[in-house]
């Protein structure tokens, strides 16, 4: 079958094709009655929801169809086509201006939209932080008592009209000069800070006051995007509801300034002693930069702390004239950068125990991961190492030492120093004296390494000794030594090597000498320990290698940065460890020769939970014969050097045989008479006492002692010790 089309057709009509000759059935009544049983015909479907929906649109579509006709073509050209029609090699995947300013807009719009949700979905917290509810710090003794309270008087809030302008501006100044004017978010900082966030990952500041203030009272300081998202949102919602200057005054009240301070008053308390009120531009300025970050900035820590203080302290000032708050004449008079109080006169504890407390909240910052910023909002419970008693003791035993000096020789004992620290064989720290009162000498004298250790050194050069062994020659094993193996004890004995004698950067050769130059022929280790003979224990060292008494020497306690040169007088006790290390040192040889770490805090709770503490474990740092063999003979040097105070009933044998239980103990002495030592252990406790001389107001560099520690026969430290250590039985 063939269709054809007439010549008259074209392309572009519509054709219909019908086929007639093909009756219609009519439908006649008899077909209606029926309702088309039969089955040819059936009822019409129900219309579907999409068509209702259409149909109900219908009017809508028809009045906006003229606008959709002007936009048709435009949205066409806006629609991406990829790859683009007409274009070659990589053009062809480039999007044109009209694609792009389409993306922008609609971007633009989206954004809009979510941030107009966003806004009206934030609520401001009803609840404030813990900076409101800031708590005390409360030391315990070891016994459980209460040591010391710190923190209860670091925060108080003061009204917008009692803080001066100069000192509100100051803080303007430095940290948001358009505060006054700004809608409580800065666009650009938040833009940098997220720039950074994702593109380095880190952050970086750059909030408005308000964003501060609501940080500091309603969030937490987790650096996160959406922690700064919630940030703006609920700054933006602050800043419509609250005054620029209720805003300023929570600000003002709530920043933290560093020593535990928290709002503008007490930061005027703690740095400069006075009331906010008192204030001038000059100390605002300052204060100011501190809310940079005062660890940064408080000059007291670290000359470099100080450099930043006065660069931040002068940029403050100068800015302050830019934005029109104070005026050249008056910028003029600051020229001196204001020093703030060496430490905070709101941290009133008590003399002795400002030290332990020192000592304390190091060490559970430390231990338990605490930053500077959480322990001063307070709220923790430090149970100390401290034993009262112990302190009671050791402190009168040094105060009384101390006034006796100041009477017989007022001259020398002004520049004076006293450090002294009992430490358990098990690494806890029972008692520091750190000096006359900590409110005006924060320097800790139980923990200064200033001094050298002198001769109270010789009984880790004995133990390296045992130890490790000797070697007269670079080949083969090491000779074992024993307290038996003999030395010479003459006075300037020439030092030996390997290779020959010892020789010094002068070309001469080394010799050791003994205090008073006396000498003593042929001697045992063990009886040279006893009367404290140097020239055995120098070539000692030289025979054991000095690298082994270092290392020997760090493993009982002492720190490597404490260590002295790796030259002969290294035996003789170059190297500079405080009372609490030497006094750790000891104390390895009463716990037959585990050391442990000397730490201050046993246990630290903050609201009913326990921190968790990195507690330091015992290590093995020599073997336990060794240990023992220095511990007697250090028992027999107590006796022979103080035979009067050998406790009732312990005799020489039984001493021997448990001598970490009975008085075991020897002088220390230097070769300039810089400083006088008595290291000693009794019933497990070795304390370490330590006379020097410094004028702190002219050097760190130690001055003879002229006396002032005694002599052999009535010795200053040794005087301490007993005192602290009784009774020794």
């Amino acid at each position: 079958m063939q269709l054809k089309l007439p010549d008259s057709f074209r392309p572009d009509e519509t054709m219909q094709l019908r086929i007639s000759d093909i009756p219609a059935v009519p439908e006649g009544p008899e077909e209606q009655k029926k309702g088309h049983s039969s089955g040819n015909r059936r009822k019409a479907p129900r219309p579907s929801v999409r068509s209702q929906v259409i149909s109900r649109l219908a009017p809508l579509t028809a009045a906006l169809a003229p606008y959709v006709a002007r936009v048709t073509p435009y949205a066409r050209k806006l629609r991406p086509q990829y790859p683009r029609p007409g274009r070659t090699d990589w053009r062809r995947w480039i999007p044109s201006w009209r694609q792009c300013l389409g993306g922008v807009l609609a971007s633009i719009g989206l954004s809009s939209v979510f941030l107009v949700v966003a806004y009206a979905a934030t609520d401001i917290p009803s609840n404030l932080n813990s900076y409101a509810t800031q708590q005390d710090n409360v030391f315990f003794w070891s016994d459980g008592t209460p040591m010391a309270r710190t923190g209860w008087v670091q925060r108080q809030a003061m009204p917008l009209k009692d803080i001066p302008e100069d000192v509100r501006w100051a803080v303007l100044a430095a940290e948001n000069a358009s505060f006054y004017s700004d809608p409580g978010i800065s666009v650009k900082g938040i833009s940098r800070a997220l720039f950074r966030t994702i593109g380095q990952g880190d952050t970086q500041g750059g909030s408005t006051i308000t964003q501060q203030y609501v940080k500091n009272v309603y969030l937490n300081q987790n650096q996160t995007i959406s922690r700064k998202f919630t940030e703006a949102m609920i700054s933006l919602k602050l800043d419509n509801q609250m005054s620029k200057d209720d805003i300023l005054e929570g600000y003002l009240n709530t920043s933290w300034f560093g020593r535990g301070t928290y709002g503008i008053q007490r930061a005027a308390q703690a740095y400069y002693g006075k009331d906010v009120s008192k204030l001038n531009a000059s100390e605002a300025a300052f204060l100011a930069s501190l809310l940079k970050g005062a660890g940064l900035y408080d000059p007291t820590l670290s000359e470099a702390n100080r450099a930043r203080a006065v660069e931040r302290w002068k940029w403050t000032l100068d800015r302050m004239v830019d934005i029109g708050k104070l005026s050249k004449a008056e910028r003029a008079k600051y020229k001196t950068f204001p020093e703030p109080l060496k430490s905070n006169p709101l941290y009133d504890t008590g003399e002795q125990s400002d030290y332990l407390v020192e000592l304390a909240s190091q060490y559970a910052k430390k231990a338990g991961g605490i930053s500077d910023k959480d322990f001063d909002l307070g709220g923790y419970q430090v149970y100390t190492t401290f034993d009262k008693k112990r302190e009671a003791q050791l402190t009168t035993a040094v105060v009384t030492a101390r006034k006796k000096a100041l009477k017989d020789d007022p001259k020398n004992a002004k520049s004076a120093h006293y450090g002294a620290s009992s430490v358990a064989a098990d690494g806890r720290i029972l008692a520091v004296y750190g000096g006359p009162d900590h409110r005006t000498q924060g320097y800790n004298e139980s923990n200064a390494t200033t001094v050298p250790a002198g001769t109270a050194f010789l009984p880790f050069v004995y133990a390296a000794g045992l130890e490790n062994g000797i070697h007269k020659t670079r080949e083969g094993a090491a000779t074992e030594v024993t307290g038996e193996s003999l030395y010479d004890g003459d006075d300037k004995v020439l030092l030996t090597t390997p290779e020959g004698y010892y020789w010094d950067r002068n070309g001469d050769r080394v010799a050791a000498k003994n205090d008073g130059g006396r000498s003593y022929g042929q001697i045992s280790l063990h009886r040279a320990l006893e009367l404290s003979v140097n020239t055995p224990f120098m070539q000692l060292g030289m025979d054991t290698g000095l690298d082994r008494v270092t290392r020997t020497a760090e493993a009982s306690g002492f720190l490597a940065s404490s260590i002295g040169a790796q030259v002969p007088a290294l035996s003789l006790g170059s190297s500079t460890p405080s009372a609490i290390r030497m006094a750790s040192g000891y104390s390895t040889f009463a716990a037959d020769g585990k050391h442990t770490e000397p730490y201050s805090v046993r246990k630290v709770t903050r609201n009913g939970s326990t921190v968790p503490l990195d507690t330091p474990k015992a290590k093995r740092a020599m073997r336990t014969a060794v240990a023992q063999e220095v511990s007697s003979a250090l028992a027999d040097s107590f006796r022979t050097a103080h035979p009067s105070d050998v406790p009732a009933g312990q005799t020489a044998a039984a001493q021997a045989g448990s001598a970490a239980s009975g008085p075991a103990g020897k002088a220390g002495t230097t070769d300039k008479d810089t400083a006088a030592w008595y290291v000693g252990t009794a019933k497990a406790v070795s304390t370490a006492v330590v006379v020097y001389r410094i004028d702190l107001t002219k050097s760190l560099e130690p001055l003879p002692l002229e006396g002032i520690a005694g002599t052999t026969d009535d010795s200053v430290p040794y005087g301490i010790w007993s005192s602290a250590m009784s009774p020794l039985g």
